[in-house]
């Protein structure tokens, strides 16, 4: 299969639908896209009803484009990740993986053009996360919640406004940042640097002011990271966990019992945002993201050092900072449902607590003036007669015999 061809079927499977955010290859099933969360069988000429064991091959060959390195790891590990370009329509992130003796392909829809903040319907709050001049921002969610295109918004936000030396650490390199005001270096795992952890470490002699990495994995590099945010740094960087307080749980849990201390003072000190986020299908089509957003103030400080209790946990206290722009999923949650945008059964499957959820949509409905419950024709009954009343009930007469 020669490099047009390929082209011609990725550009056929894109024309499917506007909102194609991925695309499967997968021995014994046709050409697949996913759209708002589904997959979509999609027709070709010369039409492919079912992917051979070949086929998928030689496409993964062509994405590896006789890289050493990247053979080396499809081959020793069963999986590997790779970038693609599609001229100037789009740029993909690509894993190949081993299943049953053959190949299957995954490719993620970059987008082409770096959306703002605001493209992304994102809260306006998070815009401060790329104000901040040192300390630890996180964006965290499962895969494919777009933690990745919530960072390119943010560094890009910068690369706009601040003249100063960013560099990213990424595996592999998703979103190319044009040179604006700021300077960017872009390094990319097994072409650049050989591991997150060596790869941050240099970057502590690179003179960066911000610095992303990819994603933090391992305990040597969160324990960079952090260390670069003491040092001035303003380190972004993804986790995959589903919310703010797993988030510092998960970085702790990396450590032994007698090292937690020393963290959760080092992490007290460094953390400056969380964002998680989860992608919830629209009604009118599409996804659109429900995030979490946790900031840093005394009681967060407190939390992460000693630990969440009764009225201390970070939900809580997420809850009660509203007024600063923090907000919960279940905030998000309700606020999407109340603007139309989600459905009530949405709502309460992404949510985190359904019966603040519940309690929620019903006062939503109230206002409406639609119902909160679907019992209808209810009656009040007659309710049976008391002790005392049976016993002043007048005896029954005799009863009589009717031998006719």
């Amino acid at each position: 299969m020669r490099r047009n061809e390929l082209d011609y079927i990725l550009n056929t499977l894109l024309d499917y639908h506007k909102d194609v955010s991925d695309i499967i290859l997968t021995v014994d099933k046709p050409l697949q896209v996913e759209v708002g969360g589904q997959l979509n069988a999609v027709a070709i000429n010369p039409a492919v009803e079912r992917l051979s064991p070949f086929q998928t091959e030689m496409m993964a060959l062509n994405f590896i484009a006789g890289s050493t390195r990247l053979t080396e790891d499809l081959l020793r590990t069963g999986s590997c990740d790779s970038s693609y370009t599609l001229g100037d329509r789009a740029r993909f992130r690509i894993n190949i993986f081993a299943q049953r003796g053959c190949y299957s392909i995954v490719l993620r829809k970059l987008n082409a053009q770096i959306p703002t903040v605001s493209d992304l319907s994102l809260p306006e709050v998070i815009q401060q996360a790329g104000k901040e001049k040192t300390g630890l921002v996180l964006v965290t969610g499962a895969t494919g919640s777009g933690k990745s295109t919530t960072l390119a918004a943010l560094l890009d936000m910068i690369n706009a406004s601040q003249a100063i030396h960013m560099i990213t650490l990424e595996d592999p390199v998703e979103f190319v940042y044009t040179q604006r005001k700021a300077t960017v270096n872009q390094r990319e795992l097994g072409t650049d640097f050989d591991s997150f952890a060596s790869g941050l470490r240099a970057a502590l002699r690179q003179a960066p002011k911000v610095i992303l990495v990819g994603e933090m994995r391992d305990r040597a590099t969160v324990e960079i990271a952090i260390s670069a945010a003491e040092t001035g740094h303003l380190v972004f960087s993804t986790l995959h966990t589903i919310d703010a307080g797993q988030t510092i749980n998960r970085i702790l849990g990396m450590f032994e019992t007698e090292e937690q201390e020393q963290i959760r003072y080092r992490l007290s000190d460094t953390v400056r945002w969380i964002i998680s986020q989860r992608l919830a299908p629209k009604i009118s089509g599409g996804r659109y993201p429900l995030v979490e957003v946790m900031g840093s103030n005394l009681r967060i400080k407190e939390s992460i050092m000693q630990g969440e209790s009764e009225g201390k946990s970070f939900y809580e206290i997420i809850d009660a900072s509203a007024t600063f722009g923090w907000r919960t999923f279940d905030t998000a949650c309700l606020d999407a449902y109340k603007r139309g945008l989600i459905t009530e059964e949405t709502a309460l499957l992404y949510c985190t607590k359904k019966g603040f959820v519940t309690r929620g949509i019903d006062n939503i409905k109230k206002t409406r003036g639609e119902t909160t419950s679907n019992i209808a024709d209810l009656r009040m009954t007659a309710s049976p007669p008391t002790i005392s009343e049976r016993a002043n009930k007048p005896p029954a007469g005799p009863a009589t015999l009717n031998l006719r």
